[in-house]
């Protein structure tokens, strides 16, 4: 015998689990929710930073912040001042604990853990069926939080994978008041890829090895380049590694996910909660949680990510399609970037709180000899997949 609720969010991850506590601050007056999530347990497995915003209402669960990062790359090193905008790390821990907490004060929504989604959901007598591995479940709407299950290299124009290590050594050996945003490796290949370095004691850090590809990397083939970040960071030093992390996140996806009548909608980084040009999407995804959430709560419908406004995803666009086209100059682009525009005006952008000045300050601090050079392949494309009978 199915079990059916009025609502089912499929996944407990960021987005999911975002969602799900958001709403039981609303009390009584939700609509009685299941939560499904795959995983028995949750466990330290991911890391967010993003830069600082009070508003969103998560400073509770920073764990470490840096007021100066550093950008190294085509013999240069940049020095961004964050002292307006610190820039903060949350950890995975912290997060899902806080999560389950505040779901676990509402009887009205209720996560389900080991209960992985057995096939696709199928409608049928105007209710959502889906089938787990804890039974059968009905709804009269879906919102659809959980990852792609099988990364398919074109479905974005670019992927950003890494593999991370937290790291503790014997002796002092990080400094925690500086962190490294992006230290560029060799790029003269077909990828983008660069360390970034996260001290939070004088003996403690998480090593990432990240790679810009047009095809996802698995934790496997980002090991190498990974003990070989922690070998150039630790030196000599005694260490052993506390927790290892992995991820791959899409930059621009050629097409989003659909959504049905209006009763079945996806969120989350699988269908445009990330940044294209960054991969940033945690506090994307708070901001949605919080509408979202609102609006179930007034009776109102599920709603997805907000469209991304026309000008920030064409230069999203065209910053992506430089970096896809000419890797080997990523580190002039990202170094340029960060020299030529002042910190707060970058960080803001980044951020998605830019203003037009910020924007315009951001567009003439980047090469514009290089982007203007692969505007007409990138228009030419864009007219390509308008033409009826051509994918995206």
């Amino acid at each position: 015998m199915a079990v059916e609720v009025p609502l089912l969010i499929l996944g407990g991850g960021c987005a999911g689990l975002s969602l799900a506590s958001r709403l039981a601050s609303f009390g009584t007056r939700i609509p009685r929710t299941l939560v499904l999530e795959s995983r028995g347990t949750y466990g330290n497995d991911r890391t967010w930073c993003f830069w600082s915003n009070p508003s969103l209402g998560v400073d509770h669960l920073i764990a470490h912040e840096w007021r100066e990062l550093r950008v190294r790359g085509a013999g240069t090193e940049v020095i961004l001042d964050c002292s307006v905008l610190p820039y903060q790390m949350l950890m995975g821990d912290r997060f899902y604990a806080d999560s389950v907490a505040r779901i676990a004060q509402n009887s009205r929504i209720e996560l389900l853990t080991d209960a992985g989604v057995l096939g696709e959901p199928q409608y049928e007598g105007e209710r959502w069926h889906v089938s787990t591995r804890l039974g059968a479940f009905r709804a009269v709407r879906v919102i659809d939080t959980r990852p792609c299950s099988v990364l398919v290299a074109g479905r974005a124009l670019l992927w950003q994978s890494f593999c991370g290590a937290e790291v503790s050594c014997a002796n002092s050996v990080f400094d925690p008041s500086r962190a490294i945003l992006m230290d560029f490796d060799d790029c003269s290949g077909e990828a983008v890829k660069f360390r970034y370095v996260l001290p939070t004691s004088p003996t403690t850090a998480l090593i990432e090895s990240t790679v810009f590809d047009r095809e996802p990397r698995s934790a496997a083939e980002l090991a190498p380049s990974l003990s070989a970040a922690i070998g150039q960071q630790v030196g000599s030093a005694e260490h052993r590694v506390i927790r290892r992390e992995h991820g791959v996140l899409p930059m621009g996806l050629m097409r989003r996910a659909g959504d049905f009548d209006g009763s079945y909608v996806n969120a989350g980084v699988a269908a445009g909660a990330a940044r294209a040009s960054t991969g940033y999407a945690f506090q994307r995804i708070q901001r949605w949680a919080a509408l979202c959430a609102a609006s179930i709560a007034t009776g109102g419908p599920i709603i997805g990510h907000p469209r991304e406004p026309g000008w920030r995803s064409l230069m999203d666009r065209i910053f992506l399609h430089v970096l896809r086209a000419h890797p080997e100059r990523a580190p002039q682009v990202f170094t340029q970037l960060f020299a030529k525009a002042a910190s707060t005006r970058v960080t803001r952008f980044l951020s998605d709180r830019g203003s037009l000045v910020d924007q315009a300050a951001v567009i003439a601090a980047l090469p514009t000899g290089l982007f203007l050079s692969c505007l007409p392949e990138l228009i030419s494309k864009g007219f390509r997949r308008r033409r009826p009978g051509l994918a995206a």
